[in-house]
């Protein structure tokens, strides 16, 4: 095979063109709110958590599932990105806000209720599940109420509305530990260090459902509070619409349906999909 003299001319042109490709290339930050053909091939960064199961779990193997991770891996396709552009960052309840203000990631889909405070600083799509603050507790316990909790070891993680409402509102009286996982919370529990751990009922029946806690806990059925969840975006920015509309689509092809089916079977008895835009009021 002959091979072709390249000319200083087709030389300087192949150094322009790798000059160019290196400039435009991948620096892992997936654009500020580019979407669609616009994302250049840019991974997206997209937060969750990866300590819930049910919702947003990462396993020893580094695969990620949950309801929130069928979700986002949903919005992000509708936005232009492949399965392999989505990059899955870790986001505490805790530094949410943080990690949208500074960029960390796009967007968070991370268990994350709507509320007026978070308002103030997150701009929210959705909301895209209409969860209820419950208590998770011994199969054997005695408690039956959120006033029950009242002089109990209560388990929360910290920055989560779940916690700031029993305390204000339920069980002032209740001995309110914040740690900074769930899972910290259920070892609490399982070993006798705490009495109950209130979130979601969401998240907690996917923890009750694990294997190794199967038949240890129950839900005491309490609809303590309405929990929209919602998908956080930086304030001011253009995805906010753009995830509407991907979420809207996910409920009228059904995907929305079979995401929930898949994630939560059932343990979980879930609300219909909400309509996009309308926050259920809390609960008085």
């Amino acid at each position: 095979m002959k091979l072709r003299k390249v000319t200083a001319a087709t030389a300087a042109a192949l150094v322009l063109a790798l000059t160019a490709t290196a400039c435009g290339g991948d620096d892992g930050d997936g654009g500020s709110d580019s979407t669609g053909g616009e994302s250049g091939g840019k991974k997206i960064k997209v937060g969750i958590k990866y300590d819930q199961p049910g919702i947003g779990l990462k396993s020893p193997d580094g695969k990620f599932s949950g309801f929130d991770v069928a979700v986002a891996t949903y919005v992000a396709k509708e936005l232009g990105y492949a399965e392999g552009d989505i990059e899955f960052i870790e986001t505490p309840s805790a530094e949410r806000e943080n990690a949208l203000s500074r960029g960390d990631v796009q967007f968070i889909a991370a268990s994350y209720s709507i509320n007026d405070e978070r308002e103030k600083s997150v701009d929210f799509a959705g909301p895209y599940l209409l969860a209820h603050q419950d208590l998770l507790v011994k199969a054997d316990s005695d408690i039956k109420s959120g006033t029950d909790l009242n002089g109990k070891k209560l388990c929360s993680v910290t920055g989560s509305t779940s916690a700031q409402n029993v305390k204000e509102k339920i069980a002032p009286k209740a001995q309110l530990q914040e740690l900074g996982t769930y899972s910290e919370c259920i070892e609490g529990l399982a070993s006798g260090q705490v009495d109950a751990l209130t979130t979601d009922d969401s998240i907690l029946a996917g923890y009750a459902a694990q294997e190794q806690y199967k038949g240890q806990f129950k839900l005491a059925g309490l609809e303590l509070s309405n929990e929209n969840y919602g998908i956080g975006v930086k304030e001011g920015s253009d995805l906010k619409a753009k995830i509407n509309t991907a979420l809207e689509k996910m409920v009228s092809d059904g995907a929305w349906e079979q995401a929930v089916k898949d994630n939560f079977g059932d343990t979980y008895e879930n609300e219909p999909a909400p309509k996009v835009g309308t926050v259920v009021p809390p609960k008085a």
